[in-house]
């Protein structure tokens, strides 16, 4: 995948999507246009606003772009309003060095963090972000239908899930986990579909073999963190299941709850 740089100005736009009082607390998602990603985003950032309805919580939306001057979210005074910032399909080469100083505070000081997806491609990124997320994406195949298997129900994030899920996607494969503190949620069984079909392409392998990760949480550097595989798709975000998934990791970094101690 194609590193991409983009001029180092943000767009915010703030959603009000209920009334500030009252709600549960304060989520900032933060996006990246890119030519993989551009048709996922305007359809995710709906149903997230329906999301924050639903769950009464308020809702942030911050986006890289070249054509507005505003508040720069990644500084310690606005971070401080958000229990967590959701990465939807960007990554952590999109911060300045100034700001992932930021972002690093803010999880230092018991922030949440939520991954979809293109997060995890951050090859390149310096080993604290890749540390937080918990594995580094290494290659992916076509779109294709697989089967997953949920390893851990007790979880927000999967308590709603059958035990296996047919879903379609794009499969990313990753290197090794970081750390040992990785709690695993899903895996993809990849005899479920062709892991190699990779645009006839014969040289390009993406397989992982029987294990192959696609969910899990950790608690890291004072903070908490989620991250999922899923949602390349932008139909995806149009599935209750996916939602209640992401909405379960976002729960739990915000809060640290619904997990058994």
């Amino acid at each position: 995948m194609k590193k991409y740089h983009f001029p180092l100005v943000i767009l915010m736009l703030l959603w009000l999507v209920a009334p500030a009082w009252g709600q549960q607390f304060k989520v900032l998602v933060y996006t990246s246009p890119d030519r993989w990603h551009d048709p996922t985003i305007p359809v995710a950032m709906q149903e997230f606003r329906e999301m924050a309805l639903k769950h009464h919580f308020e809702l942030a939306w911050a986006q890289k772009d070249g054509n507005a001057k505003t508040t720069d979210p990644f500084s310690d005074e606005y971070l401080k309003q958000f229990k967590v910032v959701v990465f939807l399909h960007s990554r952590g080469y999109d911060l300045s060095a100034k700001q992932m100083e930021s972002f690093k505070r803010f999880i230092r000081n018991g922030g949440g963090f939520v991954g979809i997806h293109a997060p995890a491609a951050n090859k390149g990124q310096q080993e604290w972000f890749q540390k937080l997320i918990g594995r580094v994406f290494t290659d992916h195949p076509e779109e294709q239908t697989a089967v997953m298997n949920v390893q851990d129900r007790n979880f927000p994030a999967t308590m709603h899930l059958p035990e296996k899920w047919v879903w379609t996607d794009e499969w990313y494969s990753f290197g090794e986990a970081f750390n040992k503190n990785l709690k695993l949620l899903m895996t993809v069984d990849e005899k479920t579909y062709d892991p190699d079909r990779t645009w006839n392409n014969p040289n390009r392998k993406t397989a992982m073999g029987k294990f192959h990760p696609i969910s899990w949480y950790h608690e890291y550097d004072g903070g908490r963190s989620f991250y999922t595989a899923l949602g390349h798709i932008p139909a995806a975000y149009k599935d209750p299941w996916f939602l209640a998934h992401i909405y379960g990791g976002i729960y739990w970094a915000a809060t640290g709850l619904g997990v058994p101690k």
